[in-house]
């Protein structure tokens, strides 16, 4: 037993003590925060692929593509949906989907696409794509032409195969009115589209730092 922490302390002490004390956690505090700063963000893999046939949705998928970048540590791929590999899938840490709307939902490729899951790339019943993040975009001629709709598809085939889907500043997902008063893909739905990507990196990197802790 050490006397001096046992005798009673004058005002004066007591005041000295407290201080040191007060240093030395906000010492200790200082290293535990420098440390985590200190640490390597992880390495964010995110696939970009979409159906473009008039180009619109190649534009709002490159907008998407630049949100994402904003977010450090990010790795993405760009690919059409006809193009993307079993390793493109699988390796991708968020998978981002979009596609033109076509009768009311998605185009044809889309759908060959997210059948592919299964038919080609073998997801199912393993569930490979369990916990990745998953989101959607779309361009539509019309305000009415379905676009909210097409979402809802893209998103119901990811919750399907138990993934995570987030929105951007959308309810669900990011969108764009080709036709009208403004044809093709305005200011605002292009940053709409790079608001989904960027909050698809968010999340995704909230995911992979909690699931390795």
């Amino acid at each position: 037993m050490l006397p001096y922490f046992t005798k009673a302390h004058t005002p004066n002490e007591s005041r000295y003590l407290l201080a040191v004390a007060l240093a030395l956690i906000t010492l200790c505090t200082g290293c535990v925060s420098w440390s985590w700063a200190d640490e390597s963000s992880p390495v964010i893999k995110i696939l970009v692929t979409y159906h473009s046939f008039s180009g619109n949705t190649e534009r709002m998928a490159e907008a998407v593509v630049s949100g994402a970048q904003s977010v450090s540590g990010t790795q993405i791929v760009l690919k059409r949906v006809g193009q993307v590999t079993a390793d493109d899938l699988f390796s991708a840490d968020a998978v981002v989907v979009g596609s033109p709307v076509y009768w009311s939902n998605m185009s044809g490729e889309v759908k060959t696409f997210f059948d592919n899951w299964q038919f080609k790339f073998g997801v199912f019943p393993e569930f490979k794509m369990k916990n990745k993040v998953g989101a959607a975009f779309t361009t539509g001629g019309q305000l009415s032409s379905g676009k909210e709709v097409t979402m809802l598809t893209i998103l119901a085939a990811m919750l399907g195969n138990q993934m995570i889907v987030v929105s951007g500043g959308g309810a669900f997902g990011a969108s764009a009115t080709t036709e009208g008063e403004s044809p093709g893909i305005d200011d605002k739905e292009l940053a709409d589209a790079k608001a989904l990507g960027q909050r698809v990196a968010d999340v995704t990197k909230l995911i992979k730092i909690g699931s390795s802790r």
